[in-house]
């Protein structure tokens, strides 16, 4: 799980916006980025501004973001 803010939630297009920290299983340095998520219900537990942990991974080429969990 890595660390960020919500930047963007679009429903329209089932994507989220993060600025987050380190990502130790894609070797990705911290950044914002545009992830698509596998389930859109993830998208309705958070908004803009909202601190998370999550997880993504590569999914056919792409990144794809597979948990979302608010942090309190």
């Amino acid at each position: 799980m890595a660390d960020g803010e919500v930047r963007k939630v679009d429903m329209d297009t089932k994507k989220i916006t993060i600025r987050h920290g380190e990502i130790k299983n894609l070797d990705m340095p911290g950044m914002t980025m545009v992830f698509q998520v596998k389930d859109p219900a993830l998208l309705s537990k958070v908004k803009a501004g909202d601190k998370v942990r999550f997880k993504a991974e590569k999914s056919g080429g792409t990144i794809v973001a597979t948990d979302i969990q608010p942090v309190k």
